[in-house]
C-alpha cells in the first residue's frame, strides 16, 4: 500500500514529519537506518521504514536475541493455558525475507552520536555500524528491590518476568509446585511501567487459577500507587469477587524490604505510615522501570531522568539530533504498552522516511493521532478491554476529543466474547508487526 492511502484509509496511525528532519547528504553510511531492538517497536520501525520507502533506504535490525518473546498474552503462560513460552515467540525472517531488513544479532556496547557509529559485539568479536539515522528502541532496564543484592536473584528466586522468557516459566513453576494455604504476594511500582493494566491483569489470572487449584491460597497485591492505574472499576469488581475469587489489594504500599528465602519471602512494606509485613511462597516482584543505560550513556536522558525525551511527531531525540527513541524507553505521555508502541513506531518510520526521500513517499503537515487497544483478561475465559486514542497538540499527546468520546474508554465488564476478540486483536497486531 502506498504512504498516501495508508494514511487516508486509517484514523488509528496520523503520522507527521517535522521540519527539523531534513534531507541529509553525508558520505555514505553502512545503512542508512540502523535500528536497536527488535521487539514491538523495533521490528515495526523497520518493516515500515523499508515498506514506504519502497525498499529504498536500507535498514539493518540490530537486535541481541534469536527472536522476539511477547510480553502480551504472557500471563496465559502462568496459568497453563499457553503450553509454553515458546508459543509467544516470534521469529524477523519475514523482516529479513519479505522487506530487505538485515538482521544483525549482537549487543550494542556503545554509541557514537557525533561519528554515528554503533558498536556492538557477538560471537565474532566487536564491530562498528556508521549510520545517517539511528532508531533505539531497546525495552526497559529493572532495578533491584529494596533488600536484593543482585539481578540474578529475578532469574532464580523470586522473578518479576515483566519481560517474557525464562522468568515467566519459573513463576509458572513456582506457582505448580507452592502449598495450598500460602500467599502470592505481587508488588507494584509506581507509575509509570509498561502495561499499566498489566499487574492487576497477573493478579486476577493467578488468583482465578488458585481458585480451582489451590483453592486456600490467595493472592495479595501491595501497589506503591495510591489507587488501580487502568480499568479502576472492572479490576475492583474483580478483587472483590465478581468472578468466583478475591484478590487481597493494598494500595499506597511502599516496598521497605523484601526477604528472599525460596518459598518463605518476607516482604516489609510502609503503608498509611505504618511499619508492616507480610509472607509468600510465590513472591512475584514488578520493579521499578527505567530507560536502559545505554541511553544514559549516550546523553539521551535529562539530568535525573529515566526515560528519554522526544519530539513527538518525529520521536527525534530532543537532546542528540540524529537518533530516535521510541517505545517503552521514551517519553510520551502515552501508556507503555506494545500497541502504543507499534503505532509510535511508524510515526517515527513516516518521518525518517520524509527526511531522505522527501514527499514522494511520506506524509508531510499530519499530525499524529495514535490509537491505544489492549484487552485483558480476568479469567480463564473472560475478558475486558481498554482503548484510547491520543492527538499531538503543542508538543504533547493528549486524550482525543474526536467524535466526541470520552478518552479512555473500558468495557463495562468481562466477558467470553472479549476474550475471543483478545485473541484477534493479537493476531492482527503481532502480523503487523513481525509480517
Amino acid at each position: 500500500m502506498k504512504r498516501r492511502e495508508f494514511i487516508s484509509k486509517t484514523s488509528s496511525i496520523g503520522l507527521s514529519a517535522s521540519g527539523l528532519l531534513l534531507p541529509k547528504l553525508a558520505q555514505a553510511a553502512d545503512f542508512q537506518v540502523v535500528v536497536v531492538g527488535g521487539g514491538m517497536s523495533g521490528a515495526a520501525v523497520a518493516k515500515y521504514i523499508r515498506l514506504w520507502s519502497n525498499k529504498s533506504i536500507s535498514v539493518a535490525l540490530l537486535e541481541k536475541d534469536a527472536s522476539y518473546t511477547s510480553n502480551i498474552m504472557s500471563n496465559e503462560v502462568l496459568t497453563g493455558k499457553r503450553s509454553s513460552i515458546n508459543t509467544l515467540s516470534f521469529s524477523h525472517a519475514n523482516l529479513v525475507s519479505k522487506y530487505g531488513v538485515n538482521k544483525i544479532q549482537g549487543t550494542v556496547i556503545g554509541i557514537d552520536p557525533v561519528n554515528k557509529t554503533v558498536t556492538y559485539s557477538n560471537a565474532s568479536g566487536n564491530k562498528v555500524l556508521t549510520y545517517e539515522r539511528l532508531v533505539l528502541a531497546p525495552g526497559l532496564d529493572f532495578d533491584l528491590m529494596p533488600g536484593m543484592s543482585s539481578l540474578a536473584e529475578y532469574e532464580t528466586i523470586a522473578p518479576h518476568a515483566w519481560k517474557a522468557g525464562a522468568q515467566t516459566t519459573l513463576l509458572r513453576s513456582q506457582l505448580v509446585s507452592m502449598p495450598d494455604y500460602q500467599n502470592v504476594v505481587i508488588t507494584i511500582p509506581l507509575a509509570p511501567y509498561r502495561c499499566p493494566p498489566g499487574p492487576y491483569e497477573r493478579a486476577c489470572v493467578i488468583a482465578d487459577w488458585l481458585r480451582t487449584k489451590k483453592p486456600n491460597s490467595k493472592v495479595i497485591v501491595l501497589d506503591e500507587n495510591s489507587q488501580i492505574q487502568a480499568q479502576a472499576t472492572n479490576f475492583q469488581n474483580a478483587f472483590n469477587g465478581a468472578y468466583g475469587y478475591k484478590v487481597d489489594y493494598r494500595p499506597g504500599c511502599t516496598i521497605s524490604n523484601v526477604h528472599l528465602i525460596p518459598g518463605a519471602h518476607t516482604v516489609s512494606y510502609v503503608q498509611a505510615g505504618a511499619g508492616l509485613s507480610v509472607n509468600a511462597a510465590v513472591l512475584n516482584p514488578i520493579p521499578p522501570q527505567r530507560a536502559p543505560r545505554l541511553l544514559s550513556e549516550t546523553g539521551l536522558l535529562n539530568a535525573g531522568g529515566k526515560f528519554a525525551p522526544v519530539n513527538l511527531t518525529t520521536y527525534e531525540s530532543t537532546l542528540k539530533t540524529g537518533i530516535h527513541v521510541i517505545g517503552d524507553a521514551c517519553i510520551s505521555g502515552m501508556p507503555k504498552a506494545g500497541h502504543i508502541g507499534n503505532q509510535e513506531a511508524k510515526t517515527c518510520a513516516n518521518a525518517i522516511v520524509f527526511a531522505l526521500k522527501g514527499s514522494q513517499y511520506a506524509a508531510e503537515e499530519v499530525s499524529p493521532v495514535l490509537n491505544s487497544a489492549c484487552f485483558t483478561p480476568v479469567t480463564s475465559t473472560k475478558a475486558t478491554w481498554l482503548s484510547a486514542v491520543y492527538q499531538y497538540s503543542n508538543g504533547v499527546m493528549i486524550p482525543s476529543t474526536q467524535n466526541g468520546m470520552t478518552q479512555p474508554r473500558a468495557a463495562v465488564g468481562a466477558s467470553t466474547k472479549n476474550y475471543e476478540q483478545m485473541n484477534k486483536w493479537f493476531t492482527t497486531l503481532m502480523t503487523d508487526t513481525f509480517s
